[in-house]
């Protein structure tokens, strides 16, 4: 049970918190492609830089798309290939926009997400259509998006920019996200955190929240 006495701010993570995400879909997608070891995309270092690389703004669309293409036996086009990477990307429940909304009544709310220019195009048009309209910076106190800012969590430096950028106390925040690597890392900087299983993730409501979250 995590008491929010003392919470002034509460910075999510996207994927995998707020929209439901399934990379098993991207991977069989891109093996479809005939992209070669598309399996290791998220878990190959060697493949998995082109990956960093595009969430922190240092390759352009074109240049991770390319990437992807020349690592195919067949002849598929980039939009073939956006399709596939955005396979991934499924829906938001309205019970978490809900949540999102009744939190925003009494905290500071922040979105924090590994991501990509991409994604972020497609999930923003699934993004409108769950809260009607409102887009992220008018539904969010503040967004952070990593390929804008350059930076990605895990790392250290990322939670000190958005520390310092939104001028906070990690003590006086809750960080929510569903990677254990970055909740450690937000730990060890004295923020305050919650970590969504898979499980919890499953059950990501008001009902489910509230029974971990105490208000």
């Amino acid at each position: 049970m995590i008491d929010l006495k003392g919470i002034k701010n509460i910075i999510f993570d996207f994927g995998g918190v707020i929209i439901n995400i399934n990379p098993k879909l991207t991977i069989q997608a891109l093996k479809q492609l005939g992209v070669y070891k598309a399996e290791q995309l998220f878990t190959d270092i060697n493949i998995t830089n082109a990956l960093h690389k595009l969430e922190t703004g240092k390759w352009s669309n074109y240049e991770f798309l390319l990437f992807i293409k020349q690592h195919s036996c067949k002849n598929i086009s980039f939009n073939q290939i956006t399709e596939a990477w955005n396979a991934m990307l499924l829906d938001i429940p309205v019970e978490r926009i809900e949540l999102l909304s009744e939190l925003k009544k009494k905290y500071k709310i922040y979105l924090l997400s590994n991501t990509n220019h991409i994604h972020y195009k497609h999930f923003l048009t699934t993004f409108l259509a769950s809260t009607k309209g409102i887009s992220f910076q008018n539904f969010f106190d503040k967004v952070y998006f990593s390929f804008e800012i350059k930076l990605r969590k895990p790392g250290i430096e990322v939670f000190k920019y958005v520390q310092n950028d939104l001028k906070i106390k990690a003590e006086e925040t809750l960080f929510i996200d569903d990677s254990i690597e970055n909740i450690e890392t937000a730990k060890m900087l004295g923020f305050k955190t919650h970590w969504l299983t898979n499980e919890l993730v499953e059950n990501f409501d008001l009902k489910s929240i509230r029974e971990s979250i105490s208000f």
